[in-house]
């Protein structure tokens, strides 16, 4: 075996808690929603059952109502290792947030690995469930598209195109942030950032988490996610012989409101629901639309990814921010450092666009990186240095899976 593949499996089995799998074991002791999902796509390689597991163990935790909750809390794990934990969420063993839906995408690649119908049917339903809530319950601009109602809900939490809406949100305090026991400060959000997440957080759940308070942003990632897991959706309701246009109808739907609403001078922004505008802040949340095969504006997307704003192809990974930007911090969370999800996500965009040279360089990339920084939270798109904690596990997982698409990346 692949000796960085050994690692990489060694990584999640050290972060399986049994019946899922923990981010990692001191930052993130719990199981993370869009975390779980980029753990099987690497976990079908490596044990399908696993990874099947992985999935049914977070939509297990299903709402009612539909939605996929960000965090699924581990019984076994102390309260106070991790803050917001169970009392402040009042929502019994889950948050009340969501995180972007890739499940569906995940679902299907684990089905490919080792065809299972009863678990693809298993989920199928739930996977109905969770899109439709997105899409009935979080249109709060009226144009088709989700609304995210927390930094947390993109997966891009201190991202700069959350600084304007943020501005409205007053500062909690009096808690403790458990995130500085496990990582260096310089690598993560604010204490002014953090006081207005926990604000918010705690507003959503005092309003039965079904109100819009005042951060209603339509994330261009988020939304382009929500239409390729469509795509999915369809091809997993052709494997159990039911009806799937409906989904692609979804998709196109989506697809096209992304680009009437969020598209202007060769990207994606994010848009302030409150204020109608767009948060002209280049991010890589805005480069994620490439999954979508059929993205009419691709070939100006990808001038915009290869220009000087994300230097793809000249610089590690995928930045997370716009590299010219006076803002721009090589090493803080999602404000400049490049994540290995967001590289292996732009990676499938870029093979759905015909770029494959480009693709297999960022492949090769992301899998060196991984294996040189003990698989890093995140990295400097400049330097290629690991920041955030180590033993990560989607970096591990995505790795494995990237091993398999280019096995010769790395010995």
């Amino acid at each position: 075996m692949n000796v960085t593949r050994e690692r990489a499996a060694a990584v999640l089995a050290g972060n399986w808690l049994g019946a899922s799998t923990v981010p990692s074991r001191g930052l993130y002791p719990h199981q993370w929603s869009w975390d779980s999902a980029f753990i099987a796509f690497g976990l079908r390689h490596l044990s399908p059952g696993r990874a099947r597991r992985e999935l049914l163990t977070l939509f297990a935790a299903q709402w009612p109502d539909g939605r996929v909750p960000h965090i699924v809390f581990d019984p076994g794990t102390p309260p106070e290792a991790y803050f917001p934990g169970p009392s402040f969420w009042q929502a019994g063993r889950t948050s009340g947030l969501v995180q972007p839906p890739v499940h569906a995408r995940a679902a299907l690649a684990v089905h490919e690995a080792e065809p299972d119908r009863a678990f693809l049917a298993a989920l199928y339903p739930k996977l109905v469930a969770w899109h439709d809530y997105l899409r009935t319950q979080r249109d709060a601009g009226g144009r088709g598209l989700v609304a995210i109602v927390h930094p947390w809900e993109s997966g891009m939490d201190n991202s700069p195109a959350w600084d304007e809406p943020l501005t409205r949100v007053p500062l909690a305090t009096g808690f403790v942030r458990r995130d500085l026991q496990h990582g260096d400060a310089g690598d993560r959000p604010s204490d002014d950032d953090y006081g207005r997440y926990v604000r918010l957080a705690a507003e959503y759940r005092d309003s039965g988490y079904a109100a819009f308070g005042d951060f209603v942003v339509e994330d261009p990632g988020f939304n382009a996610l929500l239409a390729d897991a469509e795509l999915a959706l369809a091809e997993i309701a052709e494997e159990l012989g039911l009806p799937s246009g409906e989904h692609r109808e979804a998709a196109a739907r989506l697809e096209k409101a992304l680009q009437e609403t969020l598209w202007e001078n060769g990207f994606f922004f994010a848009r302030d629901v409150h204020t109608g505008s767009l948060i002209r802040e280049h991010t890589c949340a805005g480069l994620l639309p490439l999954v979508l095969p059929d993205l009419a504006v691709a070939p100006a997307l990808l001038a915009t990814a290869t220009g000087p704003r994300f230097g793809l192809g000249r610089v590690h990974g995928v930045p997370s921010y716009d590299l010219t930007a006076p803002g721009f911090d090589p090493g803080r969370y999602w404000r400049g450092p490049s994540w290995f999800n967001v590289g292996w996500l732009v990676r499938r965009g870029l093979l759905h666009h015909g770029e494959l040279a480009l693709a297999e360089r960022l492949g090769g990339d992301l899998v060196e990186i991984a294996a040189r920084t003990d698989f890093a939270e995140y990295c400097d798109p400049l330097t290629g240095a690991g920041h955030g904690t180590r033993s990560f596990s989607w970096t591990a997982a995505l790795t494995v899976d990237l091993l398999v698409a280019q096995p010769a990346a790395v010995a």
